[in-house]
C-alpha cells in the first residue's frame, strides 16, 4: 500500500510539522493547508481522550493532533474512499495504527458515535471571493451547502457526551454562520480570529464550543500569521512547524 502511493504519478509525498509528519495526498484537488494544523492545535484534548475528526481528507489534522497529544483514540470521517483510504495509510507510516483509524462515512448521514470527548472539523465553506474550482475533488471540498455547516455540528453534538466540546476552523466573513449554528446544545463558545498579516482582514476564525455550556460568547485576542515583513511570527512558527497547542477552550 505505501509503495503504490509513493510511486503513483497522482499521489506527493509531503510534510508536515517541520518533517515531523508525513503524508500521501492527491497532486490535484484538495490538499492540506495551514488551517489543518491551526484546527489541530486548538482541539483541548488530553490523553486518554476519545476524538473524531469530521471530513478528515487525508488526515493532515488528525495526525497533527496524534503528534502533540499523546494515547489518544481517534477516528478519522472522510466521505470520499480515496482520501480515506490516504489517510489510513497516513495513519500507519506514521506510527500511529494503534491509536487512530480512518472511516469512510458521510456524517450528515447519521451521528457516527456517542460519548466522544472532542470532535474537530474543517468543513467545506463558501468562499465567496473566489471562482468554483474546476477540480470536482477541489470543488466538493471548498464550496459547500447553505446548511452543510448546520448539519455537521448537529452530528458533532450527537456524537459528544454532555461537556464534550467542538472545535471548528470557518472563513472569518461567516462567523454568524458558526455561532448561529452552535446556539443549539452548545454554550462557552469561544471564537479566535486568524489574521493573514497586521493592517489585514481577518480570514479564518477558529470556534470552540462546549456541550451543554451556558458560558457566554468569548472573542479572543487574534493570531496573526505573519509580520509586516510578511515572515512568520513567533507564535505562527510555534504552532505551524514545532506543533504547539493554541488553547482557546473555556474551562
Amino acid at each position: 500500500m505505501t509503495e503504490r502511493a509513493t510511486n503513483a504519478p497522482d499521489i506527493t509525498d509531503d510534510a508536515i510539522l517541520n518533517g515531523r509528519l508525513r503524508v500521501f495526498q492527491p497532486r490535484r484537488g484538495h490538499r492540506f493547508g495551514h488551517d489543518a494544523i491551526l484546527l489541530a492545535a486548538a482541539v483541548p484534548a488530553k490523553t486518554g481522550d476519545r476524538v473524531a475528526e469530521f471530513g478528515a481528507g487525508v488526515g493532515a489534522a488528525g495526525l497533527a493532533l496524534l503528534s502533540r497529544v499523546p494515547g489518544l483514540d481517534a477516528t478519522l470521517y472522510e466521505r470520499d474512499p480515496a482520501l480515506s483510504g490516504l489517510a489510513q495509510q497516513n495513519i500507519a507510516r506514521n506510527g500511529f495504527a494503534a491509536v487512530a483509524r480512518a472511516v469512510t462515512h458521510d456524517i450528515t448521514a447519521i451521528s457516527p458515535e456517542r460519548n466522544l470527548d472532542h470532535v474537530f472539523m474543517n468543513p467545506p465553506f463558501n468562499n465567496a471571493n473566489l471562482q468554483p474550482s474546476p477540480d470536482p475533488a477541489r470543488r466538493s471540498a471548498h464550496q459547500a451547502s447553505q446548511d452543510l455547516l448546520a448539519g455537521w455540528v448537529r452530528s458533532a453534538h450527537g456524537a459528544l457526551h454532555d461537556g464534550g466540546t467542538v472545535t471548528l476552523i470557518w472563513r472569518a466573513e461567516g462567523l454568524a454562520e458558526v455561532t448561529a449554528a452552535l446556539t443549539e446544545g452548545f454554550g462557552a463558545v469561544t471564537v479566535l480570529p486568524i489574521y493573514p498579516a497586521p493592517r489585514r482582514v481577518a480570514n479564518r476564525v477558529i470556534a470552540n464550543a462546549r456541550k451543554g455550556a451556558n458560558a457566554p460568547l468569548r472573542m479572543l485576542p487574534p493570531l496573526v500569521l505573519n509580520g509586516s515583513d510578511l515572515r512568520p511570527t513567533a507564535d505562527a512558527e510555534a504552532i505551524l512547524r514545532q506543533g504547539a497547542a493554541l488553547p482557546i477552550a473555556q474551562s
